[in-house]
């Protein structure tokens, strides 16, 4: 019985499992086009489009150097994908891709761009790009340079480092492109945010925060220039686990180190000011009922953010909600006023006596001073600064009563008020002090709790009586209140 095939059965079972190869080994030799990236993947690459530093603050292994890695790949090559909204060069990029040593260079950022030792081209470059690699001295399977073909037909040029060696190997160079893999020490991120001054060029950060507040975290979470922008990625951000996973990873790291490597959130020295949890601090927000007291709380800056926030009461629970928060640099007494007046021209507002609490650099006169211009602007600053009922005014009195009140569910604060948590996450001690920095909105909300005796109901305006006023002419003839 003849086969109506062409070609024995046994022949076209060889022949699909030769094709099969060899689509296996073209996705393989070009994983580029197959790069989707998880949704915070996509908001760190989309940051591009506008920031000059950018900075992926992730927990650990959740594809923060996947994601670093497919990017430069785009950039080296010139092709991006349909759905890219980032930076886009038109142009051959030279760049550095850095690990703190050469070896971790070579086993994350190298396998990452290029693939396995001996599988040049599997990695996010592909093959069809890839012109030729130059090796690292004294590092087995170590690579010093890639050279990529640009879809301009020109060559890109990627050069790998490490921050072992020091500041003065990355100066003189003039780059497009660094990305750093894992923190780098404060003196090597600026030589290489230097080195892309000239071309306008771009740096990326991909690390988990396991070094706690450094100078680099400080920059990006607090300093806040305008060029900066920050993505942060938990564990719950990462696709590929699913919940049962990500609780048995969770459950493995010891409590001091579970934010870091599961939510990247930085390892603060010795602890959290408030140790807890936002959900135990954070409510929906709600219309504040008319019988509640309500006033304000303000801390001076000028170089740090002059910050306020607006706080209810309910007496009865003896619970206090922070419903309202504005912070801002370099904002003068007028625009700020102009700001948080809207709040309400009748809520007392409560003030720092010294800067040494607020973390500024005024004194108890220049504290006067400013309460007087902050009232000629029409905020109803209260007579004296804030002090308990006893007249002391401790920085740690006003923390514990804040710590005490979260605890036990007695201090709130709506949850779309993301700079305080912001502050709340960060707030922290070292060598058993705290620590003065982006406490703003922290300080504010102390200074209003101390002076809560003093808040007040909403005043509903008075209906006016014709009688109170007399007879009058109207225009329907009825009276002039009309």
């Amino acid at each position: 019985m003849s086969s109506s095939l062409p070609f024995e059965p046994s022949k076209a079972s060889w022949l699909l499992e030769l094709l099969r190869k060899e689509q296996t080994r073209r996705a393989s030799e070009n994983r580029l086009i197959e790069y989707r990236p998880y949704a915070k993947q996509r908001e760190f690459h989309d940051a591009g489009a506008h920031h000059r530093q950018r900075l992926l603050m992730a927990a650990n292994q959740v594809g923060k150097t996947w994601a670093a890695g497919f990017e430069l790949a785009m950039h080296a090559t010139g092709v991006y994908p349909g759905w890219w909204q980032g930076r886009r060069w038109t142009r051959p990029i030279v760049g550095w891709a850095a690990g703190v040593t050469g070896e971790s260079t070579r086993d994350n950022p190298q396998r990452i761009l290029l693939g396995r030792p001996g599988q040049w081209g599997t990695g996010a470059i592909p093959k069809a790009h890839l012109i030729d690699t130059s090796s690292a001295r004294g590092l087995a399977d170590a690579v010093d340079t890639i050279r990529v073909r640009h879809v301009s037909g020109e060559t890109s040029t990627i050069q790998l480092k490490s921050y072992e060696k020091g500041r003065e190997k990355w100066q003189g160079e003039t780059l497009d492109f660094v990305w750093f893999d894992e923190e780098p020490p404060a003196d090597i991120y600026m030589e290489g945010l230097t080195r892309t001054n000239a071309t306008g060029g771009m740096t990326l950060i991909t690390f988990t925060p396991l070094l706690g507040m450094t100078e680099v975290v400080r920059r990006f979470l607090l300093e806040k220039p305008p060029d900066c922008q920050v993505t942060s990625m938990t564990i719950h951000d990462a696709e590929h686990y699913t919940d049962e996973q990500r609780a048995a990873i969770i459950a493995t790291y010891p409590e001091h180190e579970r934010k870091a490597r599961t939510q990247g959130i930085p390892q603060l020295g010795s602890g959290r000011v408030f140790p807890f949890e936002k959900s135990l601090v954070a409510c929906q927000s709600f219309p504040i009922p008319e019988h509640w007291v309500q006033g304000c709380g303000i801390d001076f800056g000028w170089d740090h953010p002059s910050a306020g926030v607006r706080v209810a009461w309910d007496r009865d629970s003896d619970c206090l909600y922070v419903c309202a928060a504005h912070r801002a640099k370099a904002q003068t007494p007028m625009m700020f006023t102009a700001a948080t007046l809207p709040w309400g021209a009748w809520l007392p507002w409560a003030w720092p006596h010294d800067g040494k609490q607020s973390g500024g650099k005024f004194n108890a006169q220049d504290q006067q001073q400013l309460q007087a211009i902050y009232k000629k602007h029409g905020l109803a600053m209260l007579f004296q600064h804030a002090q308990f009922e006893d007249g002391t005014n401790g920085v740690e009195a006003g923390i514990t009563e804040m710590y005490e009140r979260m605890e036990t569910g007695r201090l709130k604060v709506f949850a779309h008020l993301l700079d305080w948590f912001e502050e709340f996450e960060l707030y922290h001690r070292k060598d058993g002090l705290i620590v003065k920095l982006n406490d703003d909105l922290i300080s504010a909300t102390r200074y209003a709790i101390m002076m809560r005796r003093y808040f007040v109901t909403q005043k509903k305006p008075k209906k006016v009586r014709e009688e109170e006023y007399g007879p009058g002419p109207r225009a329907d003839g009825l009276g002039w209140l009309a």
